[in-house]
This record gives C-alpha cells, structure tokens and sequence, in this order.
C-alpha cells in the first residue's frame, strides 16, 4: 500500500491552498468551492498529497502553539537558506536551524497560519 495524502483541519485552506501553491509548488488536484472548502494538493513531483480542509465538526488544532517536533510536515530543500529566506519574506517565520556533524541541514518553520514546515538537506537523501 502507498498513502494516498495527509489530511489538516485547517482555519482557512483557501488562503492556505494559494499560499502553499505559490510559495512551496504544490498544485490544486481537487477542491471544493464551498464549506468545508476542501483542497487537494499534490507536491511538485505529483505523487504526495495533503488534503486541507475546515470542518467545524471538530475543533483546528491549535498549530501555533503546537512545538515542531508533535508535527510538522517536511520537504526537500537543496538550499534550505534560500528556501528559508523566501518563505520568510512571504510570510512564514524560523523557529529552528539544525546543523549536523554529516553535513545534513534542516530549517524549521512556521507558515503564516502557524503550521510547522521543515526544509531538509540531508547528507544522505532519503527520498
């Protein structure tokens, strides 16, 4: 089996969708124009989805407040200091910049709803 996507109650996954396209290369698959506004958004390479969607049936997490490491969704950077300085001019903010002996890198952010993104150089990909 393969996952087929990730799903988020988020606070507004239209804002959430535009910015996620313009800003980390996913594209819209899928999505509702009315509530609960559900997106589908596959990453560059078209095989990894996220579904965003705000359903009032259940509380949003409260993703500000939530530390990086309980979540955060992860992507391949090749220059995570120029990723990084991009996402930050559009909005997102740095919470963390780790350096490893092997040479991996990794920049965790926040995007402006306040949701965990990590950017990765890994010494060694994984993917």
């Amino acid at each position: 089996m393969k996952i087929e996507h990730f799903a988020f109650n988020v606070v507004d996954p239209v804002s959430i969708a535009d910015w996620y396209c313009s800003h980390l290369g996913f594209s819209i698959k899928r999505k509702l124009e009315t509530a609960p506004y559900t997106h589908f958004l596959a990453d560059e390479t078209g095989c990894v989805m996220i579904e965003i969607y705000n359903n009032p049936a259940d509380d949003v997490p409260n993703y500000p407040d939530l530390h990086p490491l309980q979540l955060h969704l992860a992507f391949v950077s090749h220059d995570p200091v120029q990723d990084a300085e991009r996402l930050i001019a559009a909005g997102a903010e740095q919470v963390d910049d780790l350096l490893f002996d092997d040479g991996t890198h990794l920049k965790m952010l926040k995007d402006p709803w306040g949701f965990s993104i990590q950017l990765c150089k890994r010494a060694s990909p994984m993917v």
